[in-house]
């Protein structure tokens, strides 16, 4: 049985998470078991050259240039640390499959040199990661859905397919990072019958509310202890909602550009104007993430399925201030975390990579047009070869 490691760096650009899975079978009988997962911190200099990177007023060309390689380094640094964690050298792997760290994501067509494009640029080199590791490595997942016509994301609904689906029970996987994201798996679904969309900011606000208050002193709200000693200015948190992106028909995504530091910006000053208290402000922020997902339960979702289970993850799913008023929202719903289906909250996303990365080499097309508005379904990823003895997949007998 292949062992594939799976690196992810979500929006919130805080580390690097790095999971070792066992997989057998593929497609519909595939089965995923996690041998190993860690979270490797980016440092406060990584993390500062990332968000520079993100924003189009700071992002230099040389910078971009370096950091794609320093982002390669650091991830092949976190799947060499993984399979020293589960006990193998990386000699024992089959194959890496690395989502990178997203600096821009722009689905919505716009012209260029002529051209009407979609565009998406994740940095980390796969060849870095190839080179250092020996293993061959599958990397750059969105460009072949952008260029079928979807929007490169959400690219998790696929493996969420294989993983959640059920006969009896309509489920919904959220999950909650830096960007919340939701995949509608029907009961007794095909994969035409899945669709899935960004809901809109996850941890985004809030974590960039917080680092701002604490001058970076303090990088979340833990355990949603701001948010549950403030007070949500109601007002403030219904003009919020006014924001065009969440009454957008699916399939839509999003990112930094439209809840990053801009939205931030414009949001603190309007709280000062208004008198409104650091953990006030943290409760405001939250009060508005989670009306944005209750929302587009009752908008995109409810309507058509009106009795789901819904099933969390992602590191939003750790804060009891945003889970509880989520929640209370959708409320009867039965809501469950990854956990009880064997994967941690933690690591979905990194097993994500790495189903997906192995569903590339078995040459299975993982987009899921419904969900990212593509024409068709295409074969994700760009193939990096390692240097301990590529043959093509298999690399090795299971």
């Amino acid at each position: 049985m292949p062992l594939v490691i799976g690196l992810m760096s979500g929006t919130s650009a805080d580390g690097i998470d790095a999971a070792l899975v066992h997989i057998e079978g593929s497609a519909q009988a595939m089965q995923a078991q996690v041998r190993a997962f860690q979270t490797y911190p980016f440092s406060a200099e990584m993390r500062e050259a990332i968000l520079q990177a993100s924003d189009p007023s700071r992002g230099t060309v040389d910078l971009l240039c370096r950091l794609n390689v320093a982002l390669g380094e650091a991830f092949a640094r976190a799947a060499s640390d993984v399979a020293s964690h589960a006990g193998l050298s990386l000699d024992a792997i089959d194959l890496i499959g690395s989502h990178g760290q997203t600096v821009q994501h722009l689905p919505q067509p716009a012209s260029c040199g002529g051209y009407s494009v979609r565009a998406s640029l994740q940095l980390g080199e796969p060849s870095v990661i190839a080179e250092r590791t020996g293993v061959s490595t599958v990397a750059d997942f969105r460009p072949r859905d952008l260029a079928a016509g979807g929007e490169g994301a959400p690219l998790a609904p696929y493996v969420h397919y294989l993983l959640f689906g059920d006969v009896a029970r309509t489920r919904v996987v959220h999950n909650i990072g830096g960007i919340s994201n939701v995949t509608v798996i029907p009961a007794r679904a095909t994969l035409a019958d899945i669709y899935a969309f960004d809901t809109g900011p996850g941890n985004m606000i809030i974590d960039g509310s917080v680092r701002r208050l604490s001058g970076g002193q303090e990088a979340y709200d833990r355990d949603g202890q701001r948010a549950l000693r403030g007070q949500a200015h109601g007002a403030l948190v219904e003009d919020l909602l006014g924001h065009p992106y969440l009454t957008r028909t699916p399939p839509k995504s999003t990112g930094r550009e439209l809840f990053g530091e801009v939205f931030l910006n414009d949001l603190c000053a309007r709280a000062s104007q208004m008198g409104i208290s650091d953990d006030d402000l943290v409760a405001t922020v939250t009060a508005f993430t989670a009306a944005t997902m209750i929302d587009a339960y009752r908008r995109f979702i409810l309507p058509r399925y009106p009795l789901v289970e819904i099933v969390l993850c992602g590191g939003g799913s750790h804060n009891p201030a945003l889970m509880r008023q989520v929640q209370e929202g959708l409320s009867p719903l039965r809501f469950r975390t990854s956990d009880a289906f064997g994967i941690s909250v933690d690591a979905l996303e990194a097993v994500i990579f790495a189903v997906l990365a192995y569903e590339t080499v078995c040459g299975h097309a993982t987009n899921v047009p419904t969900a990212t508005g593509a024409q068709r379904g295409v074969i994700l990823g760009k193939v990096v070869p390692g240097w301990k003895g590529w043959t093509g997949w298999p690399s090795r007998s299971a």
